[in-house]
């Protein structure tokens, strides 16, 4: 069992060269919800937090809107904890160097379900191949929890409305899920 209280040292990756702050998460540590993204973006690396952006307004505005819940009342996380340069997509390596951590969190939280946002959080958590666009909304099994896929909010800022409403589509099914447990 690893201890989160050593994730701040954390140098097992090339990413631990170039970042600020390890961003571990936020929000309490069992929660019905996990929400899981990519890897911090620079709003994130200076402070500390997960989806504290402008991709972090409009995804809980949303789960808000949707699901009636506030950003504390759900485990925020990245698949990666420390932003890759120039915002890149985490390496394999690297979400290989962080799946610990990342299994730790899942232990400790025990969540209901795991929203994913986009095709990193989605392919390496769920395991798909194919892209995002085929599998936002689909429902997997993963271990006691239920998991959906869903467009990161960063997609729906450049794609505008139509990828909102797909969002919107794909959070109904995590209510669905939520209050069905």
């Amino acid at each position: 069992m690893l201890d989160l209280a050593d994730l701040p040292s954390c140098t097992k990756c090339a990413l631990s060269e170039h970042r600020q702050r390890v961003v571990i998460g936020s929000g309490p540590e069992r929660s019905s919800l996990m929400v899981l993204g990519e890897a911090p973006g620079r709003s994130e690396d200076e402070g500390g937090a997960p989806f504290i952006g402008r991709s972090g307004r409009l995804l809980f505005e949303l789960i808000g809107n949707e699901l009636g819940r506030r950003r504390d009342e759900c485990f925020v996380t990245n698949v990666v904890k420390c932003r890759p340069p120039a915002n890149r997509t985490p390496r394999p390596r690297e979400i290989a160097m962080c799946r610990p951590w990342l299994d730790e969190q899942l232990r400790r939280c025990e969540p209901a379900v795991v929203l994913a946002l986009g095709n990193t959080a989605a392919k390496s958590l769920f395991g798909f191949d194919e892209g995002i666009s085929v599998t936002h909304g689909r429902v997997v099994q993963l271990g006691g929890a239920k998991g959906v896929a869903t467009y990161h909010p960063a997609a729906a800022l450049r794609g505008g409305p139509s990828v909102v409403e797909v969002m919107r589509g794909d959070l109904r099914i995590v209510r669905e899920l939520l209050g069905a447990r």
